[in-house]
């Protein structure tokens, strides 16, 4: 379960650096959400080119980035629970993308100008915030990567996989399976594939007794042969795989590296 002390922050890098963070920072995390909004059905929280003051935590559901062009909508990001959604918005203060919540959805607001003070007061706690904004456009590499080189089955493989590593990090999801507020449209936008094509590939991945979709619940049956079809390495998710920081960040850690 994610730290009780903290409902709202509890699972941010959870799995991956939140050992890292001393108990003041937590403190700190919780402390910076002025306000909770829930959301239902697919909203648009954030519209491409809105100004921002704020920005979010998501503490419940999934979030989407998606792009529009030519009345065609692009999924290109996705988020769980823990993440800090748009926290590059802190800098660009306008996102190139619309945020979009799926299902119910639960963010915490966070002022700019809270994020402002941890900047000048807690350079290591805004540290681990740049690191979970890096580990953003980790991901994004991953699927650029995976879409361009794997086919129909791989690539949908590839999905379920990181969905059901990421959110076994935050203790959402379960060695069988886990659910989603996602239809087979969603999942064909994510890799580029027709709805009829993913339906197929989806048969295909139950026939060869791997994974079964049923109105967005994903049962497991052989992780295994899953990751393999995907080619599924999760070390550019930061929690294990050869790209793990253990404890390179934790508070102190550059200091006491320089004395050795």
């Amino acid at each position: 379960m994610p730290d009780a002390d903290y409902p709202l922050t509890g699972r941010f890098l959870q799995s991956r650096l939140r050992h890292a963070m001393t108990d003041h920072e937590k403190s700190v995390l919780e402390g910076l959400i002025d306000r909770t909004v829930t959301f239902a059905g697919e909203t648009v929280v954030v519209k491409r080119g809105e100004y921002m003051n704020h920005s979010m935590l998501l503490i419940e559901g999934f979030m989407l980035r998606t792009i529009e062009a030519d009345g065609k909508e692009a999924i290109v990001g996705l988020q769980v629970p823990g993440d800090f959604v748009d926290l590059h918005a802190f800098a660009l203060k306008r996102l190139d993308h619309d945020l979009k919540a799926v299902g119910r959805v639960t963010v915490g607001y966070v002022p700019h100008e809270r994020l402002q003070q941890v900047m000048l007061e807690e350079p290591h706690l805004a540290r681990l915030f740049w690191f979970s904004t890096l580990l953003d456009a980790s991901i994004h590499r991953e699927w650029i990567r995976k879409v361009g080189q794997l086919r129909a089955m791989g690539k949908v493989a590839h999905f379920i996989c990181e969905i059901w590593y990421r959110l076994r990090m935050v203790e959402l999801g379960k060695e069988a399976g886990f659910q989603t507020p996602f239809s087979q449209i969603h999942l064909a936008n994510m890799c580029g594939m027709s709805t009829i094509h993913v339906s197929r590939t989806m048969k295909d991945l139950r026939e060869a007794g791997m994974m079964e979709f049923r109105r967005g619940r994903v049962i497991i049956h052989d992780g295994e042969k899953l990751k393999k079809i995907a080619s599924f390495d999760p070390a550019y998710l930061y929690g294990e795989g050869g790209l793990e920081v253990g404890h390179a960040l934790d508070l102190g850690a550059d200091e006491r590296a320089l004395a050795k």
